[in-house]
């Protein structure tokens, strides 16, 4: 009799999040930047607010050097603000340090300093909304003769679209 080969049972599936095997890389990448953690770059919109974090992101953390017998002084926290909103960021500066300390639960940071230049992310592109009905209907007017109705008014909106861009 042959003996057949014993049947391959696969074992549990042990995938990692991308987050988790990336971690020494940003870690070291966020501490020459004075970070002691990422989160907060990461989680900077929940921790300054919408209306800040759209206009301000933190660019780095700077230490004054610890003078021996006496206590750790609070760091600088340096934003990256778009230039027309860095006078409204300035004002907000106290609700700012507050919602930072917060976070870390201690007095982290004791002042801002800002750097006035345009955001490291995207914007996202605005979508435009739908054509006028007036340049639709003359759109539509040039079609000619389609019998179908709903091709008809499909094409003159894409030609309304196009001629609006």
């Amino acid at each position: 009799m042959s003996k057949l080969p014993p049947i391959y049972k696969p074992g549990p599936i042990s995938a990692k999040p991308l987050s988790l095997l990336l971690n020494d890389v940003f870690a070291e990448a966020y501490a020459k930047q004075g970070f002691a953690a990422r989160e907060l770059v990461t989680r900077w919109a929940q921790i300054a607010g919408p209306e800040i974090a759209a206009h301000a992101e933190p660019l780095k953390m700077q230490w004054p050097r610890p003078v021996e017998g006496q206590p750790q002084e609070p760091a600088t926290l340096v934003l990256r603000v778009e230039g027309p909103m860095a006078l409204e960021i300035q004002h907000s500066a106290d609700v700012i340090l507050e919602r930072v300390n917060r976070f870390f639960g201690w007095s982290a940071v004791g002042k801002l300093a800002f750097r006035q230049a345009p955001l490291s992310r995207p914007r996202r592109p605005v979508r435009p909304g739908p054509p006028d009905p007036n340049s639709v209907a003359k759109v539509a007017e040039s079609l000619g003769d389609i019998e179908d109705e709903e091709l008809k008014t499909a094409l003159a909106r894409l030609g309304a679209a196009i001629k609006r861009n």
